[in-house]
């Protein structure tokens, strides 16, 4: 197995007691102190929000934080195993980035530089959350791709047994992404990056019962020409290693 290329800060064991308005989870400590953390995770969180369930927690030292605390990993038991699973969304592309600079995705072959939050789309109104350059001693020949490739990433932690689902809710966001990088092609490279923040599944699928239209959106961006990296990963406590490709199941 990879070894682990994203190691997280001390984290702080606890229960979860509630999660609620979107953005708040109240958090029994292992020392028996009850804190309200942050969750960056605003979307509906499908059976991983389940009051009980172990959870580990990041402390910032930022003063001008009113909740110090930060939700990053909840346990689920949903393949008869104990999986942690990232919810922490803020971090997914601080740890993608991490990943591209160590190149650990042979399907976008090869890139000289990364840029984050990329401005792109017919308006101009969009950004993408990263654009990768072929190298500057591009070689013109027919073998050689060298169109720049953009690269969204979505965390993805809902599942139905072993298959990974996205969106678990509906999200006319993501259908826009969608749109932008059928847009762009056949002159650049679109990537749809699927970030399976749980080890449990080996399949990813779209979720139709959640926003049929992101599912009808996705399988149009496939027919002329968009990528699609269902990456699946392993967290823990200690940190976070990459285990390979899902099957795509469309």
């Amino acid at each position: 197995m990879a070894d682990w290329f994203y190691l997280y800060p001390t984290l702080y064991p606890g229960v979860l007691l509630k999660r609620y308005k979107r953005f708040l989870a109240d958090v029994r400590l292992s020392s028996g102190e009850v804190v309200t953390a942050h969750c960056s995770n605003t979307g509906p969180m499908k059976g991983v929000s389940t009051p009980g369930s172990l959870v580990q927690l990041s402390l910032s030292n930022n003063p001008k934080r009113k909740l110090p605390y930060t939700l990053e990993l909840i346990q689920v038991d949903d393949n008869d195993k104990p999986t942690w699973v990232g919810v922490n969304t803020i971090l997914t592309n601080k740890v993608v980035k991490t990943a591209l600079e160590k190149h650990l995705f042979p399907e976008l072959g090869k890139y000289s530089q990364i840029k984050a939050e990329v401005v792109y789309g017919k308006d101009r109104k969009s950004r993408v959350d990263f654009c990768l350059y072929p190298p500057e001693n591009r070689i013109n020949s027919a073998t050689q791709d060298n169109r720049n490739i953009y690269v969204e990433v979505k965390n993805t932690t809902w599942c139905n047994g072993k298959l990974a689902l996205f969106p678990d809710t509906e999200t006319t966001r993501g259908q826009k992404h969608l749109r932008e990088l059928m847009a762009i092609m056949p002159t650049s490279r679109a990537v749809m990056f699927y970030f399976i923040s749980r080890s449990d599944c080996t399949e990813f699928a779209s979720g139709d019962v959640s926003d049929p239209l992101y599912g009808d959106l996705l399988k149009e961006g496939i027919s002329l020409g968009l990528e699609v990296l269902p990456c699946r990963f392993d967290l823990s406590p200690t940190g976070i290693r990459y285990l390979g490709l899902a099957v795509l199941k469309l």
